[in-house]
């Protein structure tokens, strides 16, 4: 095992945005949640640190998938003021990177459930197990949560030392996908595929089949939500993205009608009007919003929710959006805030449906770069014109 590795590593100055007063806390820790208002003028490095040590019940992976997540890309740009466009939590300088895969190279001593060799992928939300929300399930809003790559460290790195609970074996998605590289670039998606499982079946409590499904955004969250809407038995599935290269994956991976929110707009049509024309005047059963937009999106979704429809809520914006309560209360429809993807079986189920080939992500996949390519591989994810860039920290080792 090699005494040093590289990783990359975000920095930004500690300067509260006018207006926003950190907690004492905050100050103390250097940990805020309101990442948008606190961090000024984001930068990533690639450097050389020491390997971490493991403790316990922890192992040790090589990481050998790491995507790059709009949460990334938003921690890496600023706004006009040169402050952090993520909105959340955060603790810098810090390791980035959370959807990720990789092989357990060392095991802590008290860990029974995994081996050396074990090929693994791992939730980003690191749950205390302790406080009263993870008591009652709810490990997602956990009182002392910590975040692989936002306040722990994270993916982009050749190692991790990750608490074996949080990890799930993905030794079965070779035998689906015949290859192990291709194998560990599936456990990286599990994450992903994860966050939209939980918004969609946990939070908002799911959808009969048949029912009518849109989804605001064709990122790779957006293009989850489409395939396992479409595994669960949708009637219809709308997708909604403004990039045309993102149209055209949401139509790949399925969903049965797509449109540009702008090319509608430039002939006098509100996605809106669009969903009610294509539900025959029903409206959305269940509604997606993984793109970011609340300003936009909100009222495109409530003017096209049905009678007990539900709007489940992935997208992060530091933004006020606008609402209309009367259509929510004639409807007798919902709104679902939505965070993580922890807990319920989540992590296992999604690997099961990879498995059975029921959801496939690698297709999103559209650049590869290794780790010392990291700063290159960002400024290509600022363009967006990729469903998913992949870091592979191994790559020509």
């Amino acid at each position: 095992m090699p005494e040093k590795m590289l990783a990359a590593v975000l920095g930004a100055d500690w300067k509260p945005r006018k207006g926003y007063t950190p907690s004492k806390l905050e100050e103390e820790t250097r940990t805020t949640p309101s990442g948008s208002r606190v961090w000024h003028n984001p930068r990533l490095e690639l450097k050389e640190i020491p390997v971490p040590e493991i403790g316990p019940r922890e192992v040790l992976l090589s990481i050998r998938a790491c995507g790059i997540c709009g949460s990334d890309i938003h921690m890496y740009e600023k706004d006009g003021e040169g402050y952090m466009l993520y909105p959340g939590l955060t603790k810098l300088p810090m390791v980035i990177g959370h959807e990720l895969s990789g092989q357990v190279v060392k095991v802590g001593r008290e860990v029974t459930s995994l081996k050396e060799d074990d090929m693994v992928c791992a939730e980003e939300m690191w749950w205390c197990g302790r406080c009263t929300p993870c008591r009652s399930g709810l490990m997602n809003m956990c009182e002392n949560l910590g975040e692989m790559g936002f306040t722990e460290q994270g993916g982009f790195a050749e190692y991790l030392p990750v608490e074996a609970k949080f990890c799930y074996k993905i030794n079965d998605l070779v035998d689906r996908y015949g290859d192990e590289e291709k194998a560990f670039e599936a456990g990286s998606l599990v994450e992903p595929t994860s966050v939209a499982y939980n918004a969609v079946f946990v939070v908002a409590d799911g959808f009969m089949p048949g029912a009518y499904v849109v989804v605001y955004g064709g990122g790779a969250i957006g293009l989850a939500s489409v395939q396992l809407a479409k595994a669960a038995g949708a009637g219809k599935v709308i997708g909604f993205d403004v990039r045309k290269d993102r149209v055209q994956l949401l139509k790949k991976v399925g969903a049965d009608y797509v449109f540009n929110p702008v090319d509608l707009e430039s002939k006098g049509v509100k996605p809106s009007e669009k969903v009610m024309e294509v539900t025959g005047g029903v409206g959305a059963d269940m509604q997606v919003e993984a793109a970011g937009d609340p300003s936009r999106i909100l009222p495109e979704m409530q003017g096209s929710v049905a009678v007990n429809g539900k709007i489940t809520w992935i997208g992060r914006a530091d933004v006020t959006a606008p609402i209309f309560l009367e259509r929510f209360q004639t409807r007798r429809a919902k709104i679902f805030g939505s965070q993580g993807h922890s807990g319920h079986g989540i992590f296992r189920n999604v690997i099961r449906l990879m498995a059975a080939g029921k959801v496939d992500m690698t297709p999103l996949i559209t650049r590869r770069y290794p780790l010392k390519d990291i700063s290159t591989a960002m400024l290509q994810a600022t363009k967006r014109v990729d469903a998913k860039i992949t870091i592979k920290p191994h790559a020509g080792a």
